[in-house]
């Protein structure tokens, strides 16, 4: 493992240090903001006690709240990406600084404040010269562990479409990429390290320094929090790019792929950027959202999800109706679909091969009656879609005696290691091929058709028309073995997701050969 991922690592130097200096960017910006409220705001609760005991109650509520479900909160504020992703890390490391800003100040010697007032010092200069270079050790202290704190957290901004090296981590979760997944996280763990030892040598160089007249010090600090601010501040003060196409996709295997056919054909057959935004956690939920605020231009989507999960429809879709979904789109959101793959990615349901022998499983109705001794392992949209579990269950009446959340990359290990019987898969799974599972029939057709097409923004159509000769090269290309190949090449022989869209480009005349 140690061989492989100092292999990936130096094979994608460039892919690593471009997640690295995001991931620096992120919880830096946050750091900062997070250094200057939270400072603040414990100076006076220091300085106005009755303000202290609420204000450090909420703070710390605010901290028990799990980092999901602040994500969550936050998207329909602030959208996806890494605006919310700051947010969501400030506000977590703002009880480190609050409190510790508020106990080094109240825990100094009263005598000393005394003298100080005694000696005709206002309260403002009191506070500047006696109070904060006391307490600063303290300060400090609480500095150095929401640092840390703050780098390991970033890694969860990737959930939301954020950079930063969580990224890596969820895409080598996804993929089945396990030096992928452990080469992000080590570099995380290396770099909060190594900012945890910088703290060590500025405590060490701050104790040095006590003696020596404060206005030496004063430039360094002068330098370090305006080298900071420009850090922070330069990659968030970004013009707009209107020659930039802005893709997303879900966190599954097979948009990573055609993420990356969509960005090489557009940049070969026009004149335009593309910026893609790899793995939007919770898919179409956050993804639908950020469309109609403009914060992405275009994504795969799929038929029968868009049918239920945005347009809200409760019955099933089949593909009769594609010019009404398309329709629809159009007068509610602008949007259209444009290129449609051609390959048809809907549910189905397996199970351990042992336990379709055991109880002689063929067909859903035949899980029917064995569910409630059985556990079912799905991803977690699929327990809350109007067509997911709750629909299922009441079509062929099973009633499994407990179910499981999974991410998508982790499901068929779970069913190799018997943590699950049966599970949900997509009919364009890679691993279905090699899994130890049997694939049971849809005897009452319950799940509808899920083609993949592109769901593109009509503004951004209407400002560059030539895309559509773009999505035009794509559409029918990709059947579903063809899908399923793809997938697999990914997931269990370890290539590159931009590696296997090359490749396939390649086969059916689609890329220009270089040279």
């Amino acid at each position: 493992m140690i061989a492989e991922i100092w292999n990936l690592l130096a094979s994608r130097g460039d892919f690593f240090l471009g997640l690295l200096v995001e991931h620096i960017q992120i919880s830096l910006a946050a750091i900062v903001i997070a250094i200057l409220l939270g400072g603040l705001i414990g100076i006076l609760i220091s300085e106005c006690r009755p303000g202290a005991k609420p204000t450090l109650a909420v703070v710390s509520f605010l901290y028990t709240i799990p980092s999901i479900s602040m994500l969550g909160f936050l998207i329909p504020f602030s959208g996806v990406g890494n605006l919310t992703a700051v947010i969501a890390l400030t506000i977590y490391a703002l009880l480190p600084m609050v409190r510790n800003t508020h106990t080094g100040i109240t825990n100094i010697d009263p005598l000393l404040l005394e003298a100080a007032k005694g000696m005709g010092s206002t309260r403002l200069q009191t506070l500047v010269r006696i109070k904060l270079p006391l307490a600063m050790p303290v300060i400090l202290s609480g500095i150095r562990s929401m640092t840390t704190m703050t780098i390991a957290l970033a890694g969860i901004a990737s959930f939301i479409g954020a950079g930063g090296l969580g990224v890596a981590i969820y895409r080598g979760i996804t993929t089945n990429n396990a030096a992928m997944t452990m080469a992000g996280s080590l570099l995380i763990a290396v770099l909060a390290l190594a900012i945890d030892g910088l703290f060590t040598l500025l405590e060490k160089w701050m104790d040095r320094q006590k003696k020596p007249a404060r206005r030496h010090r004063r430039p360094l600090w002068i330098a370090l929090i305006t080298v900071s601010l420009l850090i922070v501040v330069l990659p968030l003060v970004r013009p707009s790019a209107t020659d930039t196409i802005r893709i997303a996709t879900k966190p599954m295997t097979e948009q990573y792929i055609l993420g990356e056919m969509l960005d090489i054909l557009i940049e070969q057959e026009t004149e335009l950027n593309v910026e893609v935004t790899q793995g939007v956690g919770g898919g179409t939920s956050n993804i639908q959202p950020a469309m109609e605020n403009g914060e992405f231009d275009v994504y795969p989507e799929y038929t029968g999800t868009a049918w239920n999960m945005v347009l809200k429809e409760e019955d099933l879709y089949d593909e009769s109706r594609f010019d009404e979904l398309n329709s629809r789109y159009q007068q509610a959101y602008d949007m259209q679909w444009i290129g449609m793959y051609g390959f048809n990615n809907t549910y189905g349901l397996v199970v351990r091969s042992a336990i379709a022998e055991q109880y002689d499983l063929k067909t859903y109705s035949d899980l029917a009656a064995v569910s409630d001794r059985l556990t079912l392992g799905a991803e977690y949209d699929f327990f809350e879609r109007e067509d997911g579990y709750d629909a299922l269950c009441d079509a062929y009446g099973m009633r499994f005696g407990a179910t499981m959340d999974l991410d998508i990359g982790l499901k068929y290990q779970a069913l190799e290691q018997g943590e699950i019987d049966a599970m949900v898969i997509f009919t364009t799974d890679g691993q279905l091929s090699v899994a130890d599972a049997r694939v049971l029939e849809d005897d009452r057709g319950f799940y509808p058709s899920y083609r993949c097409g592109n769901v593109i923004r009509s503004e951004v159509l209407r400002a560059h028309p030539e895309l559509t000769a773009v999505f035009d090269q794509l559409s029918g290309q990709i059947s579903d073995s063809d899908m399923a190949a793809m997938n697999y090449a990914v997931e269990s022989e370890g290539k590159e997701p931009r590696d296997v869209a090359v490749e396939f480009l390649q086969t059916h005349g689609l890329l220009e050969q270089e040279g």
